[in-house]
């Protein structure tokens, strides 16, 4: 690593953590209905859905019946998602004349909107028509978010409330998300993104001269290239601060038209995490003890860093194979040195790694480089941030409640060690709690192995693949990794069109999805009907150095214990290899 990595490295979590610490009491405010100026603004607004939805906002519901309205208002957005896609041929904004989507596609692009993972088996700027693009994407790229949100703050109050038989409500917390948090950041980012070259308008394609004809595969006169365009902007800024990460182009945050510039590069990689980390805060609020949320954020930071230092080396560090060969991989005045396969010119390496372990660390998936091209210990770093389970940051709402389920089987080891019945922040963790815990922690892991497993086992899954052997193996790997944990990005040499793909992969994103939410409002409901058990002299501190110990050690360990014996045929192997040659 070189000073110029370890100042962005530094610069950038001094900015996450300066802004993600006010904007977490914000939040706080929000949910608690203590945000004075904001409520003045928006109440009316938030008061006029309520009285248009029939909804009642002192109505508290069950764990039973917010799972419902959770499931049922998915189900129903992704069934809009699906009808635009097959339908968008004969429907308005499409200027380009995009034809209806297939099935298979429009299956996965539907699980993937709809569970916040965005994964793409598409090319936007070549399959989705701008009405398409703003009323099914981007529509659930706020809903999406808000559910993970909403989920989040029910699991709080399963903490906070005791002897209680509601845990909140659904719609109206959903709706608060929306209106408070989400969309007003989403109208300054993307006015900013806007500043910088992004682009946003109804327009068709435009066109560009080319300095040199040339001719098409039936040797016609080739005198223009198309630029595709579109209202990227107002998609591309929710889709980083809801942690969707589907790119309106292709290649995503690579493309000049979603990322023209270092500072939009900046406040892109910025909003990726930015309310991933304020909830951390937001936490330490609502449960009356702040320093319970700094060491949530503590114990994010102390497996994010490693990871990330990793990454960057890595990719710093070059290719040993062409080093071999006499390539000039040292970083100098005219180069930024390293790997620069697959990436970015604009950015070079310390913005690309950062971008990449930020994207994944969150359940982001938008990429400013192609994580095919990184090295073979490049690459492990972020497949093994998504393997964890999305809870290092994670998505919106749900990396924090994944990470509470690790600090329920944190605390329940401790307490097996002192042989005493286990606490978190006053309410006994007991056999329910550990099962729901258990269900939302290896469902999402048993599904990345078991889809690998049959992907590898005929030609469905193999023949997809654009490199053979270890490497094509960590591609399998990546794709499911990416979808069982709701992230979305994707190593590139993998065709996830087809049938296999898209069908086993849309089946794996409502697993990542919907069975870990459903474990979590079960504890939340669990947990509302307790007691509030004062402290004891047996009671494990939460907030202090040994927990954030503690916490990290079990994620490190589950994900260890899981996912190193796949990772040693993928990219461990590759590096061995390569580092032979």
């Amino acid at each position: 690593m070189n000073g110029h990595s370890v100042l962005t490295i530094v610069f950038y979590l001094a900015v996450l953590t300066l802004v993600g610490v006010p904007l977490g009491a914000y939040m706080a405010r929000v949910y608690e209905g203590r945000a004075r100026i904001a409520g003045k603004i928006l109440g009316p607004v938030e008061r006029l859905f309520y009285r248009i939805a029939g909804v009642r906002e002192g109505a508290d519901m069950s764990w039973k019946t917010y799972a419902f309205a959770v499931l049922a208002f998915n189900l129903a957005g992704a069934l809009v998602v699906y009808a635009l896609q097959r339908l968008q041929g004969s429907l308005p904004l499409n200027p380009d004349g995009m034809s209806a989507v297939t099935p298979e596609v429009s299956f996965n692009t539907a699980s993937s909107f709809a569970s916040n993972t965005n994964w793409q088996s598409y090319g936007g700027e070549t399959t989705m028509s701008y009405l398409t693009q703003m009323g099914a994407l981007t529509v659930q790229n706020f809903v999406s978010a808000a559910t993970g949100m909403a989920v989040l703050i029910a699991l709080i109050r399963g903490f906070t409330r005791k002897e209680a038989t509601g845990i909140g409500n659904f719609w109206v917390d959903l709706t608060k998300s929306t209106l408070y948090v989400l969309l007003p950041l989403s109208i300054i980012l993307a006015v900013v993104l806007v500043s910088q070259g992004v682009v946003q308008t109804f327009d068709g394609h435009a066109g560009a001269t080319l300095v040199r004809q040339t001719v098409d595969a039936d040797g016609h006169a080739v005198l223009e290239q198309p630029l595709a365009m579109g209202p990227a902007a107002s998609q591309i800024a929710i889709k980083q601060l809801g942690t969707n990460g589907g790119g309106f182009f292709n290649v995503n945050s690579a493309h000049p038209f979603e990322n023209p510039t270092a500072l939009s590069n900046f406040f892109q990689v910025l909003s990726i995490l930015v309310i991933a980390a304020a909830f951390c805060f937001t936490f330490g609020q609502l449960v009356r003890d702040k320093r319970q949320g700094w060491a949530i954020y503590a114990a994010m930071l102390a497996i994010f860093i490693p990871l990330l230092v990793l990454c960057t080396w890595s990719e710093q560090s070059g290719n040993p194979m062409f080093t071999h060969l006499g390539v000039d991989q040292a970083a100098s005045a005219l180069q930024s040195g390293g790997n620069m396969e697959g990436k970015e010119v604009r950015y070079g390496v310390a913005d690309s790694t950062l971008w990449a372990t930020a994207t994944t660390a969150a359940s982001n998936g938008s990429v400013n480089s192609m994580h095919d091209s990184f090295t073979p210990l490049g690459g492990l770093v972020p497949m093994w941030l998504m393997q964890l389970g999305e809870i290092i940051f994670g998505g919106v709402g749900s990396g924090l409640y994944g990470m509470l389920l690790y600090a329920i089987v944190a605390v329940f080891i401790a307490g097996l060690m002192v042989g005493r019945t286990p606490e978190y922040l006053g309410k006994k963790i007991e056999a329910k709690e550990m099962k729901m815990a258990s269900l939302g922690i290896l469902l999402p892991a048993a599904s990345v192995l078991v889809l690998t497993a049959i992907a590898c086992a005929g030609n469905w899954g193999t023949a997809p693949l654009a490199n053979p052997k270890a490497h094509g193996f960590s591609e399998m790997l990546y794709a499911f990794s990416s979808q069982s944990n709701n992230n979305g990005s994707a190593f590139g040499g993998l065709t996830a069109s087809g049938t296999f793909y898209a069908t086993a992969g849309g089946i794996a994103m409502l697993i990542g999805r919907y069975w870990v939410i459903v474990p979590v409002l079960a504890i939340a409901g669990s947990l509302a009907k307790k007691k509030i058990v004062p402290v004891s002299p047996g009671t494990l501190p939460t907030h202090t150095p040994l927990f954030v110990g503690l916490l990290c050690g079990t994620i490190v360990l589950v994900g260890a214990l899981t996912f190193i014996p796949a990772l040693a045929l993928g990219p461990i192997v590759e590096h061995l290899q390569m580092m032979g040659h």
